[in-house]
C-alpha cells in the first residue's frame, strides 16, 4: 500500500522507526515531514500536508506522529474528507477502518513505544472498510453530511 506519514518535533524519532518499519514490509511511504528535531514547528502544519496529499491522490492513507496524538488528529479532522483516529490499541486501529473507514492513524509518540506503533501500523493497513454492511454505510454517509453541511454553512471556529 502506498502511504504518506508524517510528524513534527515531538513524534520524528517514532516517525523515522516506523516508516523503516513499513518499507521493510513492502509499503511505499512518502516522508512529508518534519525532516529533523525542529522544536518550533507546528503540528497542524504536518496534519495539513498528510491530509492534502491524501485528498490529492498522492496516498489512500496516511500516518500522523505527533507527542500525544492529540494535536495532528484535532487539525486533521477538520479537513474535508479525512477521517482521522488516536489508536492506542490493535483494536481500535483496524475497527477504525473497518467501521468508520478511517484514512488517517495518528500515534502519539509520548504515549506509545516503538513495537506498538508498529502493530497499529499494521492493523491500519490491513484493513478495510465494511461499506458492504448497510450499517456502516448509513453511518459513513452521515458523517460526510455532517461534513457538506458544516462546510456549507461556513461554521464559525470556536476560539478562545
Amino acid at each position: 500500500m502506498k502511504l504518506v506519514i508524517s510528524s513534527d518535533h515531538a513524534g520524528f524519532p517514532l516517525k523515522g522507526y516506523v516508516r523503516a518499519n513499513l518499507a521493510a514490509a513492502g509499503h511505499e511511504v512518502v516522508d512529508l515531514g518534519t525532516y529533523k528535531v525542529e522544536p518550533e514547528d507546528d503540528n497542524p502544519d504536518f496534519a495539513e500536508k498528510v491530509g492534502e496529499a491524501i485528498n490529492a491522490g498522492v496516498a489512500q492513507r496516511g500516518v500522523l506522529i505527533c507527542g500525544s496524538g492529540v494535536g495532528v488528529c484535532v487539525a486533521a479532522n477538520k479537513i474535508p474528507g479525512i477521517r482521522a483516529g488516536i489508536c492506542h490499541d490493535t483494536y481500535s486501529a483496524h475497527q477504525g477502518v473497518e467501521h468508520d473507514n478511517m484514512n488517517v492513524l495518528v500515534l502519539g509518540a509520548r504515549i506509545v513505544g516503538t513495537s506498538l506503533a508498529y502493530e497499529l501500523a499494521h492493523a491500519f493497513i490491513g484493513a478495510s472498510f465494511q461499506g458492504m454492511e448497510t450499517r456502516f454505510q448509513r453511518r459513513l454517509k452521515k458523517v460526510l453530511a455532517i461534513e457538506a453541511r458544516h462546510l456549507r454553512e461556513g461554521t464559525s471556529v470556536n476560539q478562545a
